[in-house]
C-alpha cells in the first residue's frame, strides 16, 4: 500500500470520527464527499471504508447504515493529535478571571471542575491535593477572645486551614506572639508528616520545662488540634460536576455509579504522574465501570510536583480535541494559580 492511499485513509477515518461526534449518526460515504474535499470518488472513500472495517477502526451498525468508529478508531484518532488546539486570548482570559475569583484552594478546584462541566458538557472531576507533598508555608494564630485562638494553617499547595482552639485559661497578647513564634518555628518548611511530629515535641517539651502554666496549656491545646489537621488527608476526595450530563445515556450508569463511590476515579487520578494530558477510552480502562466511557486528565501543580489529577469523564463519541484543550487550559490556568503567577 502507497503512502499516499494510507494517508488517504487516515483523513477518512478523521473525517468519520469528527462527524460522528458531531453528528452522532452513521457517517456514509455520500456524506463524506459532500462535506469533506478528500479529492477521490465516493467509490474510492467506500474501499477505504470497507477496509478500515476490516482492520477494526469502524463498524456497521446495520446493512444499510453508514458507519461508526470503535474504540479502535478513537483511539487512532487520538493518537494523530499531536498538538492541543490553543484557545482563543477572550477563552483564556474568562478561565483566568474565573479561577481567580477562588476564596482559597478548594474553592479554586471547585470553581474548575464548574468551568470544565460547562465547557465540555461532560462530567469534570478534580482529587483534592495530595497533603504528603506539601510543606506548611505559614500559621497564622489569631486571638479570638481571652479564651480562644484561631488557627490558620497554610501549605505551600495553596491549602488553607482554619480552626478555632478553645483555651482552659486566658492567654496575653505577649504569649500570643510568643506561641505563634513556637508554632511556625517547628513547622514551617517541614512536611506535614515532620510538622505534625515536631510540634508533637514542642508541646511535650513545654510540659517538662518551667513554661508558665498559662503559656504550657496553650502550646498542648494548638499542638493537639494542629496534630489532629495534620493527620487529616482530604487528598482522598474528588470534587465533581455535571453529573446531570450524563443523565439518561443508558450505556453510562455505570459510570454514574462509580462517580458517587469516587474510589474508582480516585485510581484512576492517582495514576496522573505529569502535567500532559491522557486518554483513555473505553476497554483501555481498567476498571470495568468505566468501560464504555472515555477519560481525558491532566495532572495540576508545579513544574516538578503534580499534586493532583483532573479530567473529564464522557461516551467514547465524545468531542476529544475540545476536550483535550479545555482540560489542558483549566489545568495549566490552576496550576499557575497554585504557584502564586
Amino acid at each position: 500500500m502507497s503512502a499516499g492511499t494510507e494517508q488517504r485513509r487516515n483523513e477518512v477515518l478523521r473525517a468519520i470520527v469528527s462527524d460522528f461526534i458531531s453528528t452522532q449518526e452513521p457517517v456514509g460515504s455520500k456524506a463524506l464527499v459532500d462535506r469533506h474535499k478528500l479529492g477521490v470518488s465516493s467509490a474510492t472513500i467506500r474501499n477505504d471504508m470497507a477496509v478500515l472495517e476490516a482492520e477494526g477502526y469502524i463498524t456497521q451498525q446495520h446493512t444499510s447504515s453508514g458507519r461508526i468508529p470503535t474504540a479502535k478508531g478513537y483511539r487512532r484518532f487520538v493518537d494523530a493529535i499531536h498538538e492541543v488546539k490553543p484557545l482563543s486570548r477572550a477563552e483564556k482570559r474568562a478561565i483566568l478571571d474565573f479561577l481567580e475569583n477562588g476564596v482559597d484552594l478548594e474553592d479554586v478546584l471547585r470553581r474548575s471542575v464548574q468551568l470544565l462541566a460547562q465547557l465540555t458538557r461532560q462530567v469534570a472531576v478534580v482529587q483534592l491535593p495530595d497533603l504528603r507533598v506539601g510543606r506548611v508555608k505559614h500559621c497564622e494564630v489569631v486571638p479570638l477572645a481571652s479564651q480562644r485562638l484561631l488557627l490558620v494553617l497554610i501549605t505551600d499547595t495553596g491549602r488553607v486551614d482554619q480552626r478555632n482552639v478553645d483555651l482552659a485559661e486566658p492567654l496575653s497578647d505577649d504569649d500570643a506572639v510568643r506561641l505563634r513564634e513556637l508554632v511556625n518555628k517547628a513547622m514551617v518548611g517541614r512536611t506535614l508528616d515532620e510538622a505534625c511530629a515536631q510540634i508533637a515535641k514542642v508541646a511535650q517539651e513545654a510540659k517538662s520545662r518551667t513554661t508558665a502554666a498559662e503559656l504550657c496549656d496553650a502550646i498542648v491545646a494548638v499542638s493537639t488540634v494542629l496534630v489532629e489537621t495534620l493527620l487529616e488527608r482530604p487528598n482522598e476526595k474528588l470534587i465533581l460536576a455535571g453529573t446531570s450530563n450524563l443523565m439518561g445515556v443508558g450505556d453510562l450508569a455505570p459510570v454514574l455509579e462509580a462517580l458517587e463511590e469516587q474510589v474508582v476515579m480516585l485510581k484512576m487520578l492517582n495514576g496522573v504522574r505529569d502535567m500532559h494530558w491522557q486518554v483513555s477510552i473505553g476497554e483501555e480502562n481498567e476498571d470495568e465501570e468505566l468501560r464504555k466511557a472515555s477519560v481525558i486528565s491532566a495532572g495540576y501543580g508545579s513544574s516538578t510536583t503534580v499534586l493532583g489529577g483532573m479530567g473529564v469523564v464522557g461516551p467514547t463519541h465524545l468531542d476529544y480535541p475540545g476536550t483535550i484543550s479545555s482540560v489542558t487550559a483549566v489545568a495549566h490556568y490552576v496550576s499557575r494559580i497554585l504557584a502564586g503567577e
